[in-house]
């Protein structure tokens, strides 16, 4: 009998967890970020930025001319015709994408000189991408991947192939089922989990370095695939412009760190075994989309 009142009290002992081993502190990404030379970081490319001003702020886009170069150029001269402005942001889907781009079918706004057609940009040679620094984790999506000059992307040596992933605040360009039926009027940003299936199925154009709030905490749009249903609802797109071509003093002065600096390996290390005393399992891997590319204003 005494054996029989014991057991409940052994069984609550083997429920309660086994205190993890402590695993000693480690830099923190802010402890790198805060550590690092001016040298590891760069500015952005005024020629190759968008400013996208919507009613809540400004949402700045670095593009790859690398990745994307008809499709960066045909963006580039629609914001300098003012295509984008007075369009919108019509689809919020949750944990997806918000997009942004013309909401009157019947009637679209016309082009001047952009292309209304380009053939998709899936893909470059490997060649094209002088600048790969490959993540040693193993990824599901690809055989190497890893960052050029501040994106994540991802290449085949075999097929000779590289690409932009689509991780957290990508921006790709929307299409129909033609691979040719897209040209950057339509555009969209990854405001939730990474949807890796997409790689290599949409030109990825680049990727959002500073405003991302102002569109993953956008209404959850109730039509299908995220649309908003009434015009009421669409967020309001003021204008789109090249940052060389607003005057110096209104530019966003930002610089990211480069994704080939012995400080950017620092953080990805930091955020694949993260030290204690919080941390009680380091995981010992990284995923692509979870390598944070820190982004600050020029001279912090």
């Amino acid at each position: 009998m005494q054996v029989l009142k014991a057991l409940p009290a052994a069984l609550a002992l083997l429920a309660l967890p086994l205190s993890a081993a402590e695993l000693p502190p480690k830099p923190s990404v802010g402890d790198v970020i805060k550590a690092s030379k001016p040298s590891e970081w760069r500015p952005l490319d005024a020629e190759n930025t968008l400013y996208m001003e919507v009613p809540g702020g400004r949402i700045v886009i670095e593009l790859s001319p690398v990745f994307a170069p008809n499709h960066v150029a045909n963006i580039k001269t629609m914001a300098r015709e003012n295509y984008f402005d007075g369009l919108a942001i019509l689809r919020s889907q949750d944990n997806f994408v918000a997009q942004w781009g013309d909401p009157n079918e019947d009637k679209p706004k016309p082009l001047k000189t952009a292309k209304e057609k380009l053939e998709g940009e899936f893909t470059v040679p490997l060649k094209n991408d002088r600048q790969f620094t490959r993540l040693p984790d193993k990824d599901g999506y690809a055989p190497q991947v890893g960052h050029s000059n501040g994106f994540p992307s991802a290449r085949d040596p075999k097929s000779g192939q590289a690409w932009l992933t689509h991780c957290y605040g990508m921006v790709g360009v929307g299409r129909g089922n033609e691979s040719d039926s897209g040209n950057g009027g339509a555009l969209y940003a990854v405001i939730g989990n990474a949807p890796r299936q997409l790689d290599r199925n949409i030109t990825v154009v680049g990727r959002v370095v500073e405003g991302m709030p102002l569109l993953s905490t956008l209404p959850r749009g109730p039509a299908p695939m995220g649309f908003y249903d009434k015009p009421e609802k669409m967020v309001a797109i003021k204008s789109v412009r090249v940052a060389a071509d607003v005057p110096e003093a209104e530019r966003s002065k930002l610089e990211v760190m480069r994704t080939d600096s012995a400080s950017f390996k620092a953080i990805a290390e930091a955020q694949r075994n993260r030290g204690g005393p919080w941390t009680k399992v380091a995981a010992g891997h990284v995923d692509l989309c979870n390598v944070t590319i820190p982004v600050r204003e020029q001279g912090k």
